[in-house]
């Protein structure tokens, strides 16, 4: 069975609902994975989604910030929330699939990490300790350790930009959120801990330039081309061989009102 997964930092998927459509009915994946839905449960446009073939709808909102959310056309034999550092915010949620041929189920996890505000010092900005906290709790989390034959996949908005070329400028960026070296090693820490493959650097070389992620503070983001990649997708031991493309569309940064992310496709035989 040939899966195609997107994950997508959408900055609300109300607002945004016309370019979700517009993605789905280029790309057509089985899954995608919303970051940042901004909206409650009860909010959410389900009704698109299903009219666009989706029937299949995990949620984990609230209003106004973060959110999660998991649409599929392949049916869920169990969905799961989780917390971290005793914050219900509504950045994690999961699901689990039934592929048939036996073989262990595919278990999706979708994330939205903590941006951590401006200061990276969790001594004066609280933000950027719960975002420490957060990783640190993720890298001891037991179902993120996947083994053996067991098919995990973990996906979206990590905040991290972990590698030298996973920014436009390594030296620049050291002391900013999002690529300080404490960020960067808690990020491939939790990595390591699952023994998860970062499909996006096992397809690039490390020494080549990957980015999901423009600031909307540059008026026009193709001027230097100053991103970064924050969006990523982890596949574990069991399906790093299954994995047959990968691509980050890149031009869904100049669709009209974009997300400042772009879309993160990967394509596996499950």
């Amino acid at each position: 069975m040939r899966l195609t997964l997107s994950t997508w930092n959408i900055n609300s998927v109300r607002l945004r609902i016309d370019l979700v459509a517009k993605f789905i009915k280029a790309q057509r994946p089985d899954i995608l994975c919303l970051q940042e839905t901004k909206c409650p449960d009860d909010a959410f446009p389900a009704k698109r989604f299903k009219r666009l073939g989706y029937e299949h709808i995990a949620l984990n909102g609230q209003k106004g910030y973060h959110g999660v959310a998991i649409v599929s056309k392949l049916p869920f034999a169990a969905t799961d929330v989780r917390t971290f550092c005793d914050i219900v915010d509504s950045r994690h949620i999961s699901v689990s699939l039934d592929t048939g041929n036996d073989v262990p189920p595919l278990v999706v996890h979708n994330f939205y990490v903590p941006a951590g505000g401006d200061v990276p010092d969790p001594a004066v900005n609280p933000k950027f300790k719960h975002k420490l906290s957060f990783l640190d709790e993720m890298k001891a989390c037991e179902p993120l350790h996947p083994s053996g034959d067991q098919r995990h996949i973990l996906v979206g908005d990590l905040n991290v930009a972990p590698h030298e070329h996973d920014v436009w400028s390594h030296k620049q960026l050291l002391k900013v959120v999002s690529h300080t070296p404490v960020e960067t090693d808690k990020l491939l820490t939790v990595l390591r801990a699952g023994n998860w493959v970062d499909v996006a650097r096992e397809r690039i070389p490390l020494t080549e330039k990957v980015y999901t992620w423009w600031s909307y503070r540059n008026a026009d983001w193709t001027v230097g081309d100053r991103g970064r990649r924050l969006d990523h997708i982890w596949v574990s031991e069991a399906l790093k061989d299954r994995v047959t493309d990968f691509k980050i569309l890149r031009d869904a940064r100049s669709w009209e009102r974009p997300s400042d992310h772009v879309p993160v496709t990967v394509v596996m035989d499950v």
